[in-house]
C-alpha cells in the first residue's frame, strides 16, 4: 500500500512550516557510518481480517555515496520500504538508522525535519505545479522551509544548472518535454542540498532513451556531490547498468542483495 499524495502534499511533507531551515534539533542515537541501516524492519497492515506483511523483517545496510536499486514486482514491498527509509511511513517494528537517528523513534515534527534537511525525493509522476515556472517550482521547498529570500535565487540557479535547465527557468511545465520535467523535479529535490536522494520509478513515465539520460544525470549527481541514491524500479536491465548494487524484494522480504560487477560505482 502506497500513500497517494498531491504535489502540494508531497512538498509540504518535506518541510516544517513556520520554522527556520537553520533549526536542526533532532533526537540523536549512536553514530552510524552507513547512510541508512535497517535492522529487522517490518511494516504490517490489517485489511479486514487479513494481515498484510508489506515489509517483513528486512535488514539492510546502505553505505554513504552508494547507488542502490530496489527491485521487485508490483506488491513486492519495495516502495513501502522506500517510504519507510524516507520517513513517509513508520515501521510496525524494527529500527531504521539514518543520519545518526532511529526514524522509528522520532516524533512527527522530527520526521518532518529529517525529510526537509536530509533527503530529497523524485517520483514517477513529476508533480510540478502547472501555473508556476521552473524556477518557482524549484524554489517552492525553500519557501515552505522559510529559507531567506536572499539565498533562494542562488540555490535555485545552482540546482537548475546542475540538471542543465538554467536556460529555461521562465518556462512552465507544459512547455517542457517529459525528460525536462523530470529534470526539473530532480532540481527541486536537490535544492535543499540533501544527503540522500530517493527515486521512486524515476524513469517510469519516460521513453527508454530519455530514461537513460535521467539515469546518467543521477550518476553525475552521485559522483559530483557524493550523494547516496536509493532507487525503486522494476526495470532490471536499467538497474544493472547504472546502480552499484541491487536489492531484490519479494512478498515483503529481501530476497537477494549484492554488488554488481562492471557497473558504474
Amino acid at each position: 500500500m502506497r500513500p497517494c499524495l498531491s504535489p502540494t502534499q508531497i512538498l509540504s511533507s518535506n518541510v516544517v512550516l513556520s520554522e527556520r531551515a537553520s533549526q536542526r534539533h533532532m533526537t540523536a542515537t549512536a553514530p552510524d557510518h552507513n547512510a541508512i541501516q535497517l535492522d529487522r524492519v517490518s511494516r504490517h497492515y490489517t485489511l479486514g481480517t487479513t494481515a498484510i506483511r508489506a515489509v517483513d523483517d528486512v535488514s539492510l545496510s546502505i553505505a554513504g555515496g552508494e547507488f542502490l536499486a530496489l527491485l521487485g514486482s508490483s506488491g513486492s514491498g519495495k516502495s513501502t520500504l522506500l517510504n519507510l527509509m524516507a520517513g513517509l511511513d513508520r515501521p510496525t517494528s524494527g529500527a531504521i538508522h539514518a543520519d545518526g537517528r532511529n526514524l522509528a523513534e522520532l516524533s512527527s515534527l522530527e520526521l518532518a525535519r529529517y525529510r526537509r534537511n536530509t533527503i530529497g525525493m523524485v517520483f514517477q509522476s513529476f508533480n510540478l505545479l502547472p501555473r508556476m515556472t521552473l524556477a518557482e517550482n524549484v524554489e517552492l521547498p525553500l519557501r515552505l522551509a522559510e529559507v531567506d529570500h536572499s539565498e533562494r535565487d542562488a540555490r535555485v540557479a545552482e540546482a537548475l544548472q546542475r540538471v542543465k535547465l538554467d536556460k529555461r527557468t521562465g518556462h512552465r511545465p507544459a512547455e517542457l518535454s517529459g525528460g525536462e520535467q523530470q529534470r526539473t523535479a530532480i532540481a527541486r529535490a536537490l535544492v535543499n542540498r540533501p544527503k540522500i536522494l530517493f527515486a521512486d520509478e524515476p524513469t517510469g513515465n519516460l521513453d527508454s532513451a530519455t530514461g537513460e539520460s535521467i539515469m546518467n544525470l543521477l550518476i553525475e549527481i552521485k559522483e559530483t556531490l557524493g550523494m547516496t541514491i536509493i532507487m525503486v524500479t522494476h526495470e532490471r536491465p536499467l538497474a544493472e547498468k547504472f546502480a552499484s548494487r541491487l536489492a531484490v524484494m519479494g512478498d515483503g522480504k529481501l530476497l537477494s542483495d549484492g554488488a554488481i560487477a562492471g557497473v558504474k560505482s
